[in-house]
C-alpha cells in the first residue's frame, strides 16, 4: 500500500472563483489524488495524493488547466560520489522528498539540481536528504548573488582536495613500487627479488586499511543505504586479496624456516589501491578542466567597481552593494560590474566572452552594456539597470548550469543499467568463484580456492560504473561550456539529439537574415503630395516600436523635423497585417495587402508599382482611408541582407541540410531576398501563427527534424513548434526559455556553428557511452574466465574513467568557423 503525501504549491494566473474550481477539477481528475483544495486568496493549492500521482504530475495537471506553478531551482554541491550508482542513490533520495518535481545529479560536476514548486521545499531539507543517503551537500552559488567570494572559496577548496588526492596517490604508488617491481622480476625468473612475507604484510596492511580507508567508508555508506557502488567493489576485492595472502602466510609460518615460501597476493591488493587512487587523482584533475569554461564566465564579473557619488566624487565599492540607478565610471581596461546604459562618453567594448564577437563594439550614449564585458578605450559613465542575478551574465550562467544538469534521452537507459550494475557484478563474482572452485575440484587442495578467489577479485575490480556515470555529464559540461564562451547557449541536453537529426533549417527573414534596420527606399502618394502622405503615416506610427515604424519616423524627421505630428486615437494593432488609428479625424489603415483586402480597399491603381518594388526585395506597406475605402499611397522598405547571410546558407547546404525562409512579406519580395542568398524554398505572406503549420509541412517533406531560426520574441510560437528552436541575437528571457539554442549575436554563421558543436557534443557522449559499455562487456567476461590478472584489472578500471574524461576534454579544442578563419595564417 502506497503512502499518502501532501503538497502545497502556488498557482499563478487565477482571477476568479471559476479559475479556482477549474484547477480543483483538474487536480481531482488526476489518478491517485485523494483530495485537492484551492485557495484563491492565497493563490495556492493543497493536494493529498499517493501513487501513481507524483509532484511532477500535479504540476503538469495545473499547467494543462491553463495556469502556472511558479517553481524554484536549488543547486547543491555534492561530495563523496564516486560512480553512476552514487548518482542514482542521490537522485532517489532527493526525488523522494515531498514536493520535488525533478532531481538531476551530475557526477562530473559533483552537483545536483532540484526543481520544486516555490515555497514547498528549502535547501536544508535537500541537504538532510543527501546526508541521509551517505553523502555531503552544501548550497551551490548560481550567480544570483555576488559569486566572486564563493567562487574563490570553492576554487581554494578544490585546489586543496586535488593536492591531497595527488599526495595520497603518489604515496600509494611509492609503496606499491616494490610489489610491482618484484612481480615483474618474478615473471622474468628472479623470484628472490620479491619482498619477504613479513615486509609485504607490513607495507600492504597500512595501504589496505589507511590509504584504502576511503573505499571502506564509501562502501559502508552504500550498504547502509541498501545499494552498492564502485568503492564497495574495490573494498571487497582488495580485502579478499589481502585476507587470502594473510591466511596463506600464517598457514605457512611453520614451513618458512625450512625454505618453503608461499606465493602471496599482497601485490594485487596494493597495486589495485594504487592504480585506483592514481585514477581518482587524474579524474579529479580532468573534472576541474571540464568546468573551466563555466569558471571563466564566473570570473568575468569584477569584485569591485567605481561609483559616482551624489556630489560628483568617486568611491570604490564592492559589486555586491550596487543598486539599479547607480552611476558607474569605467576607464580603459576595466570590466563592467553590472548591466546598464551608457549616459556619458564614447568607447569600444570587448564583448567576446559573452557573445563570441572577436571585434570590439563601439558604444555611445543610450547604448546597452553588459556585466563582464571590458571597456577597451575611452571613459564611460553607465547607469545601472540590472545587478547580481538579474544581469545577462547571471542568466547565461544559470542557463549553462541547467543544461549541464540535464540528461539526454539516452542517459535514461544508462541510469537504469547503473541502478543494477553493482548487484549484477557481485552476482557475477559469486558465480565466478563458485564455478571456478567447482570445476577445479574441491578436493584438489587450496590452490583451486586461490584461483577461484583471484578470478572473483578480478571481476570485482575490473567492473567500472565510474565510466558509465561520467560518460554523459563530462561531455555535456565541456560542450555546453565551450559553446557558451563563443556566444552559443544550449538550453538543455535534448537539443543535442535534435541537432543530430536535423534535415532542414528554416529562417525568419527580417532581422535574422536581414539587418533588421529597414529604411524607406521609395514612397508614392496617390495625390502626389509625398510630404502629406509621410506626415499621416508618421503620426499613425508615433507610438509603435516596429522597425518599419521607426523607418517611417526617421524619414519624416529628415524631411520635416520642424513640423509637429497630430495625435493618434483609437490605435489598434493587427498581428502580422498592420495597424489602424484615427488621425485628423480620418480612420487610417497602414499595412500589407492582406489588411486592405480585409477592409475592402482596392489597391489595383498602385499594383504595378508595388510589384516592381517587391521584385527588388522591398517590403511594401499601404496607407488607406478606412472610411472612404480610398487608397492614399504606399511605402517601400529596403532591408539589406546581413553580410554573412549568403555564406551561412551555403555552409548549411554543404552540411547536407535543406534551407527554407519563412516571411510575412509578399511572395515577390521574399523570393527576391531568397534568390540573393541562395535559398530555394520560400514561404511568404505568413502570419505568426501560420509558421507553426508551415513547419509541420516542412518536417513531413524533409523526412526528419526541422530547426527554426528567429528573433526569439516575434517568432516564439514557431520556435516552440520546431524540433529545435534557435533564437538569434538573443539574451532575452523569452528567447532563452523558448528556444533550445540561443545565439548571443546576430551572425547567421553561428547557426551552423551551433549545430556543429551540438553534434560534436552528442558524438562525444555516444563515444563515451560506447567505450564505457564496451569496456565492461569485454572486461568482466575476461576476468571471469581467468584471462585477466587482478592487478591489470585494477589498472584498467582506473584508466577507463580517465579515458572517458580525456575524450570529453577534446571538445575544448572546438572553435567556431568564423574564428578559425580569422586566426588562419
Amino acid at each position: 500500500m502506497s503512502i499518502s503525501q501532501s503538497l502545497d504549491l502556488p498557482v499563478a494566473g487565477m482571477s476568479c472563483a471559476s479559475c479556482a474550481g477549474r484547477v480543483e477539477k483538474a487536480l481531482r481528475a488526476l489518478p491517485g489524488v485523494a483530495s485537492a483544495s484551492v485557495n484563491l486568496a492565497s493563490e495556492s493549492a493543497h493536494v493529498i495524493f499517493e501513487g501513481p500521482a507524483t509532484p511532477a504530475g500535479v504540476v503538469q495537471a495545473v499547467e494543462k488547466a491553463g495556469y502556472a506553478v511558479p517553481q524554484e531551482r536549488f543547486h547543491l554541491a555534492i561530495e563523496g560520489m564516486s560512480c553512476a550508482s552514487c548518482v542514482g542513490r542521490v537522485e532517489k533520495a532527493l526525488a523522494a522528498l515531498p514536493g520535488v518535481a525533478q532531481a538531476s545529479v551530475n557526477l562530473a560536476g559533483e552537483s545536483a539540481e532540484v526543481i520544486a514548486p516555490r515555497g514547498s521545499l528549502d535547501a536544508a531539507s535537500l541537504i538532510a536528504a543527501v546526508r541521509k543517503a551517505g553523502y555531503e551537500a552544501r548550497p551551490f552559488d548560481d550567480g544570483a548573488t555576488d559569486a566572486a567570494p564563493a567562487m574563490a572559496q570553492r576554487s581554494a577548496e578544490a585546489a586543496r582536495h586535488l593536492a591531497r588526492e595527488r599526495n595520497l596517490a603518489l604515496l600509494t604508488l611509492a609503496l606499491a613500487t616494490p610489489f610491482i617491481g618484484g612481480m615483474i622480476a618474478s615473471l622474468l625468473g628472479h623470484h628472490q627479488l620479491m619482498l619477504s612475507p613479513l615486509a609485504q604484510f607490513l607495507i600492504a596492511t597500512p595501504v589496505q586499511f589507511l590509504l584504502g580507508w576511503r573505499f571502506y567508508r564509501a562502501g559502508w555508506g552504500a550498504l547502509r543505504a541498501g545499494t552498492g557502488n564502485m568503492d564497495l567493489l574495490v573494498a571487497l576485492g582488495t580485502t579478499a586479496a589481502w585476507g587470502l595472502s594473510t591466511w596463506l602466510w600464517i598457514a605457512a609460518l611453520p614451513h618458512i624456516e625450512h625454505g618453503v615460501v608461499p606465493h602471496l597476493y599482497y601485490e594485487g591488493s596494493v597495486a589495485i589501491i594504487a592504480f585506483v587512487r592514481l585514477g581518482k587523482w587524474l579524474e579529479a584533475r580532468a573534472r576541474g578542466q571540464t568546468a573551466a569554461a563555466l569558471k571563466a564566465l564566473l570570473q568575468l564579473r569584477p569584485a569591485t567597481a567605481r561609483r559616482r557619488k551624489a556630489d560628483g566624487s568617486e568611491e570604490t565599492v564592492e559589486t555586491a552593494v550596487l543598486q539599479p540607478g547607480d552611476i558607474l565610471l569605467l576607464r580603459a581596461g576595466e570590466a563592467f560590474a553590472a548591466d546598464g546604459i551608457v549616459i556619458e562618453g564614447h568607447g569600444s567594448v570587448d564583448e567576446a566572452m559573452l557573445t563570441g564577437e572577436s571585434l570590439p563594439v563601439e558604444k555611445q550614449p543610450n547604448d546597452v552594456v553588459r556585466a563582464g564585458t571590458i571597456n577597451r578605450d575611452g571613459l564611460l559613465a553607465v547607469r545601472i539597470e540590472a545587478t547580481a542575478g538579474e544581469t545577462m551574465l547571471a542568466r547565461i550562467l544559470r542557463l549553462v548550469e541547467s543544461a549541464q544538469a540535464s540528461k539526454p534521452p539516452v542517459q535514461q537507459l544508462v541510469d537504469r543499467i547503473s541502478s543494477i550494475f553493482v548487484p549484477v557484478v557481485l552476482f557475477v563474482a559469486l558465480v565466478t568463484f563458485t564455478l571456478t572452485l567447482t570445476l577445479g575440484g574441491i578436493g584438489s587442495g587450496g590452490g583451486n580456492v586461490e584461483t577461484a578467489l583471484l578470478h572473483a577479485i578480478a571481476v570485482l575490480v575490473i567492473a567500472c560504473p565510474c565510466a558509465l556515470g561520467l560518460a554523459t555529464p563530462a561531455a555535456l559540461m565541456v560542450g555546453t561550456g565551450v559553446a557558451a564562451r563563443h556566444g552559443i547557449l544550449i538550453r538543455d541536453s535534448a537539443a543535442l539529439e535534435q541537432a543530430r537529426d536535423l534535415r532542414l533549417v528554416a529562417f525568419d527573414k527580417t532581422g535574422t537574415l536581414t539587418e533588421g534596420k529597414p529604411v524607406v527606399a521609395a514612397l508614392h502618394a496617390m495625390e502626389g503630395d509625398d510630404a502629406a502622405l509621410l506626415r499621416l503615416a508618421a503620426a499613425l506610427q508615433a507610438g509603435s516600436q516596429h522597425p518599419l515604424a521607426a523607418a517611417i519616423r526617421a524619414k519624416f524627421e529628415n524631411r520635416a523635423s520642424d513640423i509637429d505630428l497630430p495625435p493618434v486615437q483609437d490605435f489598434r494593432d493587427f498581428a502580422g497585417r498592420g495597424i489602424c488609428g484615427t488621425v485628423d479625424g480620418r480612420h487610417l489603415l497602414l499595412g500589407n495587402a492582406r489588411l486592405l483586402v480585409e477592409h475592402g480597399v482596392d489597391s489595383a491603381s498602385l499594383r504595378a508599382f508595388a510589384d516592381d518594388q517587391a521584385a527588388l526585395g522591398r517590403t511594401v506597406s499601404w496607407l488607406a482611408d478606412d472610411d472612404s475605402k480610398q487608397l492614399l499611397g504606399l511605402f517601400a522598405f529596403g532591408d539589406e541582407p546581413k553580410a554573412t547571410a549568403a555564406a551561412a546558407i551555403a555552409r548549411l547546404k554543404r552540411m547536407g541540410l535543406r534551407v527554407a525562409m519563412l516571411s510575412g512579406d509578399s511572395p515577390a519580395a521574399a523570393s527576391a531576398v531568397a534568390a540573393r542568398l541562395g535559398i530555394d524554398e520560400v514561404r511568404a505572406s505568413l502570419l505568426p501563427e501560420d509558421k507553426s503549420k508551415v513547419l509541420a509541412e516542412l518536417r513531413q517533406a524533409a523526412g526528419g527534424d526541422v530547426a527554426m531560426v528567429g528573433d526569439g520574441v516575434n517568432d516564439a510560437p514557431a520556435l516552440a513548434a520546431a524540433d529545435l528552436g534557435i533564437a538569434m541575437g538573443g539574451g532575452t528571457d523569452a528567447a532563452m526559455q523558448t528556444a533550445g539554442v540561443t545565439l548571443m549575436r546576430g551572425d547567421p554563421l553561428l547557426v551552423a556553428d551551433a549545430i556543429q558543436i551540438a553534434r560534436a557534443t552528442d558524438t562525444r557522449i555516444r563515444q563515451n557511452l560506447a567505450w564505457a559499455f564496451g569496456y565492461n562487456v569485454v572486461g568482466i567476461p575476461l576476468a571471469a574466465f581467468g584471462l585477466l590478472d587482478p592487478v591489470l584489472a585494477g589498472a584498467a578500471m582506473a584508466l577507463s574513467s580517465v579515458s572517458v574524461l580525456t575524450n570529453a576534454l577534446l571538445l575544448r579544442r572546438w572553435r567556431p568557423t568564423a574564428i578559425r578563419q580569422e586566426v588562419r595564417p
